[in-house]
């Protein structure tokens, strides 16, 4: 839903700028070097590589759509080419940060701080997305077997781990919900027995992970990625890795082994004395 709107908003200003700079043109006179002076027009506007990039394949989208309906011969896209995009490197926090958001940090009092507490630990131990976490149900958790079933990405399954303490915990968590959360299966319920709303999560997350690091980013996928590059750091596999994530291909993965190099680097420059 959310890709559709976007779609809709890049054509829509796309064809506001061909209204304003040429005078409203129609969309089957329009060339590659009109294209390109309204993508120059947006770098001005220091726009992402990225956002840049979805802009021009809403626009191939929308020309490869009028090919086909036989309204135009010919698409501007053609010459038109996406720009290269630096890949940025997953923002993590560090482990003993990690630590000490759990041992050190008081979480609010009562249900509302329980359940964040108890979001947030399941979050870094297990690596799952927000839409995941929330969707998630009380009968996908089996603690006699320490794991939790989690629905992913076009509806594939995926088993995750659990320590014994956590399962234990989570085991606790769902024996003491709130009267009003009767019938509610959810695994994680607010004081009103409701479902978490994904803003609500992303607020007490980026709230309680601002007590413990100074990095820019302090969302529910931040923890994702510390759960991903911690693991690397520790040893562990990259298929195993990318099974835990939920990856469809291991090039999504790959992309922690970067965080490992750079911390084995770290290690070499102070560890080896002719760093």
């Amino acid at each position: 839903m959310h890709t559709l709107t976007a779609y809709s908003n890049d054509l829509v200003q796309f064809f506001d700028f061909i209204d304003t700079q040429y005078d409203g043109m129609a969309y089957t006179e329009i060339t590659g070097t009109m294209v390109r002076s309204w993508m120059a027009s947006m770098k001005e506007e220091e726009m992402t590589g990225k956002t840049l990039n979805r802009k021009i394949s809403s626009l191939k989208s929308f020309y490869k759509y009028q090919i086909q309906q036989g309204h135009v011969a010919k698409s501007p896209m053609e010459t038109v080419t996406s720009p290269k995009i630096s890949k940025r490197l997953p923002s993590f926090i560090a482990e003993n940060d990690m630590e000490q958001l759990f041992v050190n940090l008081s979480f609010t009092e009562g249900w509302k701080g329980y359940t964040e507490k108890m979001v947030i630990q399941l979050f870094y131990a297990t690596g799952m997305r927000l839409s995941e976490l929330i969707q998630c149900k009380e009968n996908q958790l089996d603690v006699s077997k320490k794991i939790i079933k989690v629905l992913g990405k076009g509806n594939k399954e995926r088993i995750l781990p659990l320590s014994p303490a956590l399962a234990l915990e989570l085991k606790k968590y769902i024996a003491e919900k709130p009267a009003e959360a009767n019938g509610n299966s959810y695994l994680f319920v607010n004081e009103k027995g409701k479902a978490l709303q994904p803003k609500a999560v992303y607020t007490f997350v980026k709230f309680y992970l601002s007590q413990v690091t100074t990095l820019q980013k302090k969302s529910p996928h931040v923890l994702r990625h510390s759960f991903a590059t911690h693991l690397m750091n520790n040893g562990a596999d990259l298929n195993a890795v990318k099974e835990l994530l939920g990856h469809s291909s291991l090039a999504a993965t790959q992309v922690y082994t970067h965080n490992t190099i750079e911390k084995l680097k770290e290690v070499f420059s102070k560890a080896h004395p002719k760093a």
